[in-house]
């Protein structure tokens, strides 16, 4: 399992992650896109909150608050073989949460 990252760069660097994992995954389905339409809404749906929160992040208004992402309720009703990446937007919803992981000497 990914570890909560430790630096705010590194945050940034995992929602970018996601943003990429989305549209590789979207680009798959695409291609074997027979009857995949709701399948492909999920994903949009997906792809517009994960940007929404790096937009945030860009223009400073992004606030760590201990609730989930509005990404979340979309990731709790699939599996990893639906979200290869599940993981990891999981780990930006805990970082969300908890904040940036501290490590102690």
């Amino acid at each position: 399992m990914i570890k909560r990252p430790i630096t705010p760069e590194a945050y940034v660097e995992l929602v970018q992650q996601a943003v990429f994992e989305i549209s590789e995954l979207r680009s798959s389905l695409e291609y074997d896109a027979d009857g995949m339409d709701s399948t492909l809404a999920c994903i949009d749906d997906l792809e517009k909150s994960v940007k929404a929160v790096y937009a945030a992040m860009v223009d400073g208004s992004y606030e760590f608050a201990d609730k989930d992402l509005p990404f979340m309720d979309i990731v709790k009703g699939k599996d990893d073989a639906f979200l290869p990446f599940r993981d990891l937007l999981s780990v930006i919803n805990d970082t969300h949460r908890n904040g940036i992981e501290v490590e102690v000497d």
